[in-house]
Formats: C-alpha cells, sequence, structure tokens
C-alpha cells in the first residue's frame, strides 16, 4: 500500500477527514471521524507506517502473528498497535485492520453522531 493509497482508503470511510495537529511534529497526519482519530501516519516516512487502534486481546494475537505489527509508537499500547507497509501484509488486511480502527472509533460516538454517519 502506497501513501496515496493509504490516504485515500482512510478518507473514503464516511466522515472521516485529514488532520494536522501537532505542531512540533507538522508531518504526522491523522485521520478522523468526528473529532476522534482512528489512524496516525506521517506520510513521507520509508517505510510506511501507520497506527490504528485494536481491540486488546486481538492486538496481542497480531503482534504475535505478524512481524510488521508493533505496540503502538508512543501510544496505549494496550489499545493501539502500529502497522509498517512493507509488503508483507496484504493490503486486504491492511484494509481490514484500517476499517476496524474506524468501527471502534464510530462505536464510542454517541448515538446521535453515529446516525448521522449512517446516513448515505
Amino acid at each position: 500500500m502506497t501513501p496515496d493509497e493509504l490516504k485515500a482508503y482512510c478518507l473514503g470511510l464516511n466522515g472521516a477527514w485529514e488532520d494536522f495537529p501537532f505542531p512540533r511534529n507538522a508531518e504526522l497526519c491523522t485521520f478522523k471521524v468526528q473529532a476522534k482519530i482512528f489512524a496516525f501516519t506521517a506520510l513521507d516516512t520509508d517505510p510506511l507506517r501507520v497506527s490504528l487502534k485494536c481491540e486488546p486481546e486481538l492486538a496481542v494475537q497480531l503482534r504475535e502473528a505478524h512481524a510488521a505489527i508493533a505496540p503502538g509508537w508512543h501510544l496505549n499500547k494496550r489499545h493501539w498497535n502500529t502497522v509498517t507497509l512493507d509488503g508483507s501484509l496484504p493490503d486486504g488486511m491492511v484494509r481490514d485492520l484500517i476499517e476496524d480502527s474506524y468501527d471502534l472509533v464510530v462505536a464510542g460516538l454517541p448515538r446521535a453522531e453515529r446516525l448521522r454517519l449512517d446516513r448515505p
């Protein structure tokens, strides 16, 4: 997955938008739904990495099964994984991980906001 593909996929999720909220780390972008972050990345790094929310038990399983998945860098390691996009993981799996992160964030939004996101 290329940086452009990662960005396009994240922004293609309903209600998602890109933000650069960290003045001291201007290259770090976030992808949010409402005001909640579901992905962190610096699109110009090599190798490309993206940090994503994950259910705690699944996060541990993924780290054990895949060398490209590590505890979230500078994040709550119980709830975040950092995924290195070096080609060792299929793009479909990466898209699933992004969707799972997005879904976890959406599930934590107030009901009215979730309902607005469900509308076409």
